[in-house]
């Protein structure tokens, strides 16, 4: 099972790269139909769409490598036993929270789907497209925290403190 998660977690950091090359080609076409004086109408959304998408897709990934900010300098300072309570707090508080949103941004897609919702900027491009990967990128973020919690109470440490390894 850890197999697999890790694989889902890498599965979508790879397609956050892939959104993120999206969006610097999207600006780069921007800029060149600019030059050129071509009229390609929706680029700027476009470019958004896929630079939502990057962070979005990379929440699992970079909660893993401990890449998010977070604040040690009360867990640092704290006895033992305090320690390990605030940090099963953050991490089951973390896993409902993601779950909610999750929850929220799914519900959205389906929302944006069911109303055919579509996009008021140049491109019209119904929104529950772009919206995907931000619903995608959610649940999987909610899987890292419960895949952690399950980690830790394991006796594993799944997060990453700074630069170290995500599994030991």
């Amino acid at each position: 099972m850890d197999k697999l998660a890790l694989n889902f977690y890498r599965l979508l950091l790879a397609l956050s790269c892939v959104a993120m090359l999206a969006s610097f080609a999207t600006v780069a076409l921007g800029v060149l139909s600019r030059i050129v004086k071509w009229d390609l109408p929706g680029l700027d959304a476009y470019a958004g769409y896929a630079i939502a998408a990057a962070l979005f897709l990379a929440l699992p990934a970079t909660l893993l490598h401990g890449e998010h900010i977070r604040v040690t300098l009360l867990l640092e300072r704290a006895p033992t036993r305090l320690r390990a309570a605030l940090e099963w707090w953050a991490l089951l508080a973390g896993a409902v929270l993601a779950a909610y949103l999750a929850w929220f941004a799914a519900r959205l897609v389906w929302v944006s789907h069911a109303t055919h919702d579509v996009s008021p900027a140049a491109d019209a491009s119904p929104l529950w497209i772009p919206q995907l990967a931000m619903a995608v990128g959610c649940a999987g973020f909610a899987l890292a925290f419960l895949h952690a919690a399950l980690a830790r109470l394991r006796g594993r440490r799944l997060i990453a403190g700074g630069a170290t390894a995500c599994t030991e």
